[in-house]
């Protein structure tokens, strides 16, 4: 992975395997893309074709061993990993999975605890008929979850990856900061999503997989349907969250602005907002709950008249390889804030007529406070003349 050290991979390696040992796992399988990439940096777009399994073995002792179709052999072998074995594919009457037993069999042999991503916000990335005859030809092997751990590791960033994290957020706030020039009325909605995505290109952004927003009078109420054409008007209030990236991590900040003018409701929700993250930048330290986290946010908007009721919104996550990451900001999660977490802060409330208003801002968790890695946003409803 461009920007990484091998020494960032081997660090890694080495917590994975530690917490292996100490929950009895002599092997973990992962088939997704963020797997693979955090233990062994590969990193390609091939990742969109759906034609093609991609397997990554990390032992409880010694080295990974990466188990993918030819093509993607050069690639690999750029990484930090030694121990690569290779199939034809496309092979659709045995895509890897007769190498991918053997390969399991010498590992661990035919007894032995396997960990899979089985749990929340993970998924398995090749054909379920692919994994049931893997598993049929492997009855020895007692397949776990290895959600946990990997959620582990991945909430607690590194120093390199909170370097890439304030980076690409830096360049997202940037671009934001040339609103004036990129949105204008009678601009076709679509339009000012390309305009946008173009300036983040030139800030420096390697790529914008996830940009989303809506614009109406005086508010909006969809914000993640693709941009129509219809043109910015005056009075309308327009959002645009993105998720642009940089050497495999995401940013995720929201802005608003007005057109020429902004109503009292659009200007106090605005505001109200912006308190809800100051209150959370004034109070929160290491310990907290995200439940907590998400109460404070929340006490913050009824304490100034304002309502969530009927959003059923969560008002944060976690944030890395992946836009959106564990741990939530729902009443429900009682995961403890530790240092080094990277969190996007999403307050969100109700305005009238079923329309709302969305904020969000990135964080990093330190010993003793919090650091914004995004820049703030300005504390007053910007308006666009």
């Amino acid at each position: 992975m461009r920007g990484f050290s091998h020494d960032e991979f081997r660090q890694r390696l080495d917590k994975a395997q530690f917490l292996m040992r100490e929950q009895g796992m002599n092997l973990m399988l992962l088939t997704s893309e963020p797997e693979i990439r955090y233990f062994s940096g590969f990193d390609s777009a091939l990742w969109q074709s759906p034609t093609r399994p991609w397997f990554l073995l990390i032992p409880v002792y010694g080295e990974p061993v990466a188990v993918i179709p030819s093509i993607g052999e050069g690639v690999m072998r750029r990484t930090w990993l030694s121990h690569i074995r290779t199939w034809p594919s496309p092979q659709p009457d045995d895509e890897g999975i007769s190498l991918l037993k053997k390969t399991i069999q010498e590992m661990v042999g035919s007894k032995a605890i396997i960990g899979l991503s089985k749990g929340h916000e993970s998924t398995i990335r090749m054909p379920l008929q692919d994994l049931e005859t893997l598993m049929a030809q492997l009855p020895g092997i007692h397949w776990v979850s290895c959600t946990p751990l990997l959620r582990t590791l991945r909430m607690i960033k590194s120093e390199q990856e909170i370097k890439k994290l304030r980076q690409v957020s830096h360049i997202a706030s940037h671009t934001f900061t040339q609103a004036t020039d990129l949105f204008h009325i009678e601009q076709p909605l679509n339009a000012a999503f390309r305009s946008f995505k173009i300036a983040l290109l030139q800030q420096g952004a390697d790529d914008v997989p996830y940009l989303v927003g809506g614009a109406g009078q005086g508010g909006y109420s969809d914000v993640i349907s693709p941009p129509s054409e219809q043109a910015i008007e005056s009075g309308d209030i327009l959002m645009l969250g993105t998720g642009a990236s940089l050497d495999g991590y995401y940013c995720n900040i929201a802005r608003n602005y007005a057109f020429t003018h902004a109503s009292d409701q659009a200007q106090h929700a605005y505001h109200t907002l912006y308190q809800a993250i100051e209150m959370v930048l004034a109070s929160l330290r290491p310990g907290v709950s995200c439940a907590q986290l998400y109460q404070t946010m929340q006490t913050a908007i009824e304490s100034a008249g304002g309502s969530t009721e009927g959003l059923k919104r969560r008002m944060g996550h976690g944030l890395g390889m992946q836009l959106t990451e564990w741990p939530s900001c729902i009443p429900s999660d009682r995961t403890i804030l530790r240092p080094n977490m990277v969190l996007t802060l999403m307050p969100n409330m109700l305005l009238s007529k079923g329309k709302l208003m969305i904020h969000a801002e990135t964080i990093l968790i330190h010993e003793e406070g919090v650091e914004l890695l995004s820049l703030r946003a300005p504390p007053e409803l910007p308006i666009i003349e």
